[in-house]
């Protein structure tokens, strides 16, 4: 939307914000996210829909960009902001961990134990639909760590050892899940669906096979690549949920209790190569190591807005203690044609 387009009072304001905004690398030059902070507490929602095509284009080189010190005091800000930016919202399917619909498609973040991390991750790779873009806003800063860590996927693929790295672009990973009483999240929750018949179809769309252990106990598995390929930049990317729900990735206690309880078919979920053969530790600790030399973590300010190319870059988040308040929305569904 050109500023010509507004009416008088909204061209006044972005008047305001442009002189008020500026914009640079938060940590250094190449490392993700770039800084847009405004100096003036101003209205974030005007400025994005004014320098639209700017802020598409400054994602799509860095791969996040953190918006500090506009006037963002509650969630319909961040509402306001997804409006700006034309998003199309969308739900949070298949998920694996608890978090709280707040409406308007804005949730909570994952709502884990503080005192856990949680791995770095693209939003819903595994899925057929994922969001093209996620939104972060942070609405009580935590005093203690807390923070969201960011690697960019494009350096992330290229750290990663090259046997590694041909293997599983040769035969994929597969995503095994088990859902009963006991583990995670129910199967209708995490679908979204209510009878076994709607959850039949959704899968049969989503190239999942499913299976039946009992009349409570449903065992998924899907494949998927392993790399994905940006639809706008043409870049190849390291995109997949591999190291991330991989079993050498458990607290060794909770991993210990849950492998004697269910043993290894069993687990909430594991992952495995394309045809299904075991993944050596070795691998996933290479995964890792490659995830961690191109990882960045900042402190979280009230008011903070992150937006994230979801398929450019990967997000986890810093234990912590005390309040913290981080809310999400995420959009642009893009759907898959590798498959």
């Amino acid at each position: 939307m050109s500023i010509m387009n507004l009416p008088g009072a909204k061209r006044k304001a972005v008047r305001l914000l442009e002189e008020a905004v500026r914009i640079h690398p938060l940590l250094k030059e190449d490392v993700p996210p770039l800084l847009v902070k405004c100096e003036e507490a101003l209205d974030l929602s005007i400025w994005a829909a004014a320098n639209l095509h700017l802020i598409r284009d400054l994602l799509g080189r860095s791969g996040a960009i953190l918006f500090r010190g506009f006037a963002i005091r509650g969630e319909q800000d961040l509402t306001s902001f997804t409006q700006a930016m034309e998003m199309q919202l969308m739900p949070y399917m298949e998920g694996a961990t608890p978090r709280r619909a707040l409406g308007d498609n804005v949730y909570t973040s994952t709502e884990f134990p503080p005192d856990q991390t949680i791995a770095l991750h693209n939003e819903n790779s595994y899925v057929m639909s994922w969001p093209m873009k996620l939104c972060f806003c942070c609405m009580i800063a935590p005093e203690d760590r807390g923070e969201t860590p960011i690697a960019d996927v494009r350096k992330v693929l290229q750290r990663i050892d090259p046997d590694v790295r041909e293997e599983f672009i040769r035969k994929k990973y597969m995503l095994v899940r088990n859902f009963s009483e006991h583990l995670g999240l129910p199967w209708t929750s995490s679908f979204k669906v209510s009878t076994r018949e709607e959850l039949e179809q959704y899968c049969e769309k989503a190239r999942i096979e499913l299976e039946w252990q009992s009349e409570q106990h449903l065992k998924t598995r899907q494949v998927r690549p392993a790399l994905g390929t940006h639809p706008s930049t043409g870049e190849e990317v390291w995109f997949n949920h591999i190291a991330f729900w991989h079993i050498s990735s458990l607290e060794p206690g909770v991993r210990e209790i849950l492998s004697n309880e269910y043993g290894e078919e069993g687990l909430p979920y594991n992952t495995y190569y394309g045809d299904g053969s075991r993944i050596s530790p070795d691998v996933i600790a290479e995964l890792r190591r490659a995830y961690e030399a191109e990882t960045v973590k900042f402190p979280w300010k009230k008011g903070d807005l992150l937006l994230l190319d979801n398929m450019l870059v990967a997000h986890g988040r810093s234990p912590y203690s005390g309040p913290r308040k981080i809310v999400v929305s995420m959009g642009e569904p893009f759907t898959r044609t590798d498959i």
